[in-house]
């Protein structure tokens, strides 16, 4: 199995950081199911094009938080995820969505009036359909 994960060499995200980040939302949304079973550490890197290291230090994260588990001689599933964690997940993801277009917008200058003006238009235009 392929798991959609892009490693950018623009990014100044570390690249383990990279892929535990799109793996934990591939999880978190549904869109890597519980049971779906995942590659092994060396096809992740290799399909990545990165170390070894780098993948299993990304699974032992995502086993430390209860995301995936390794079953000795069977291969690494992703674990059930209840829906409390799955809503926590999309909030703190809008949260820094919104944190990071807020830091954007006061480096460039821009008051908070102004920031919620245009956060009040893009929640308008999504509503409506508008402004794709």
């Amino acid at each position: 199995m392929r798991i959609p994960i892009q490693i950018s060499s623009d990014s100044a995200d570390p690249i383990y950081h990279q892929v535990e980040t799109q793996f934990r939302e591939l999880i978190l949304s549904g869109q890597l199911p519980a049971g779906t079973a995942l590659p092994s550490i060396r096809a992740l890197a290799q399909d990545l094009g990165c170390s070894v290291i780098t993948t299993r230090r990304v699974y032992q994260d995502l086993e430390n938080e209860g995301l995936i588990r390794t079953r000795k001689g069977i291969g690494t599933f992703v674990s059930e995820v209840g829906t409390g964690d799955r809503d926590k997940f999309r909030t703190e993801a809008v949260i820094a969505a919104f944190r990071d277009a807020v830091e954007i917008g006061r480096r460039l200058g821009l008051s908070p009036d102004v920031l919620r003006d245009l956060f009040e238009s893009v929640l308008r235009d999504a509503k409506t359909g508008e402004g794709e």
